[in-house]
């Protein structure tokens, strides 16, 4: 597995990618409803290429394909990380996040999927607190987690 940089090139593949995870590994969590407002499907290229090369992205590759994603902005939120449904589980997510922390030294907040919290919590992150997200109507839980630095 290689990881490197974003490219605008990238950004197609991972909007597919977040949302086959998504519907994929998300779905023991939450309900069909939940999901379709999560991950529409309907996703606005320029502004997600936008928010990816605003931030540190990157991406990891296995075979020329790419198998997972992350991302963190400068004031140490870690907006995104995906890994593809059939390569969860093989340190991806790990080896993606170890970089992503290398990038800021100040603490570092996330809004953890359900899905997602046993894996930041292993990292060391606190639940700081449980929330309601609203997405056109429909309310999704997710957590608020830090790591301190």
């Amino acid at each position: 597995m290689n990881i490197r940089q974003y490219q605008k090139s990238d950004c197609k593949e991972l909007t597919e990618l977040f949302y086959n995870t998504v519907h994929t590994v998300n779905a023991k969590d939450y309900t069909k409803e939940q999901l379709n407002v999560w991950a529409t499907g309907q996703v606005d290229l320029e502004k997600w290429n936008l928010s990816l090369q605003e931030h540190y992205s990157i991406v990891a590759v296995e075979n020329n394909v790419i198998v997972g994603f992350g991302d963190i902005d400068k004031t140490g939120y870690l907006d995104r990380l995906f890994v593809h449904a059939d390569h969860q589980r093989k340190g991806i997510a790990t080896a993606i996040c170890d970089q992503l922390e290398q990038f800021v030294k100040e603490t570092i907040t996330t809004h953890a999927s359900i899905t997602a919290k046993p894996f930041f919590e292993k990292r060391g992150y606190k639940v700081v607190k449980e929330q309601q997200v609203e997405r056109q109507g429909i309310f999704l839980t997710n957590y608020v987690m830090v790591k301190e630095r």
